[in-house]
């Protein structure tokens, strides 16, 4: 089966999550709450785990500052927190809480219905569903095996996180095409964000933008409402 998008020969769908497959309300409503309320009793009570003794290497590899101690860590990563960065050693942590989060049912992902729905279906047409979010890898599992309408990772056959490059620079998207086996042009990639969309369109991916009040097109790109609107042909 030939599956095209704007002419182009697709083999690969590689989605954002925040604000594409999941509502962003869920993500700065409930997830970072969630974390921000639980880092520092996070990182005290587990100190002995070789995970959070790489973490706080890395804010202090990060911050220049090879002498912070524990505390000094916890305020960094609380303010990076604060500031919604996307740095590797909050987003390994905040992974963490929220793992800890789902285990004990306090958490339970959202994923938009429509979103469920085309990923099921792209998955049994064979297509390859990859995600690439600034959350880390264990985070993006986690929120998809965690969902209201059961566990959607066998969907998935690869995820990528900032460890691969920032969402806003091309060259990441060139590292995941070269990664996934397959040329640029052959991936479509979906995002809220036109930073991403820009930087994605400058490899050489496919791209269709998801704005969940508005579709429409301007002079770069399609902005679809949903996954339905998405103007793939099989």
């Amino acid at each position: 089966m030939t599956i095209t998008y704007q002419g182009n020969q697709i083999k690969v769908i590689l989605t954002d999550i925040e604000g594409t497959t999941t509502d962003i309300s869920f993500v700065h409503n409930v997830l970072f709450p969630y974390s921000a309320k639980h880092l520092s009793s996070w990182v005290r009570n587990n100190l002995e785990l070789s995970i959070t003794q790489d973490i706080l290497q890395q804010v202090r590899e990060i911050t220049g500052k090879s002498n912070l101690d524990m505390e000094g860590c916890i305020s960094q990563l609380m303010s990076w927190q604060a500031e919604d960065k996307k740095i590797t050693p909050l987003k390994t942590l905040q992974g963490l809480i929220w793992q800890q989060g789902y285990d004990k049912g306090e958490l339970k992902a959202h994923v938009y219905p429509d979103a469920v729905e085309y990923l099921k279906n792209w998955y049994d047409t064979g297509l390859t569903l990859a995600v690439y979010s600034s959350g880390s890898i264990a985070a993006q599992k986690l929120l998809f095996r965690n969902t209201s309408d059961g566990d959607l990772t066998s969907f998935f056959s690869a995820y990528f996180d900032t460890t691969s490059g920032s969402k806003v620079e091309s060259q990441s998207y060139v590292a995941i095409a070269q990664e996934l086996s397959v040329l640029p042009q052959e991936i479509l990639f979906l995002s809220d964000s036109l930073k991403e969309l820009v930087a994605a369109s400058e490899a050489n991916l496919n791209v269709c933008g998801l704005n969940r009040e508005a579709a429409g097109v301007d002079d770069n790109f399609t902005y679809v409402k949903n996954f339905s609107q998405i103007p793939m042909k099989f």
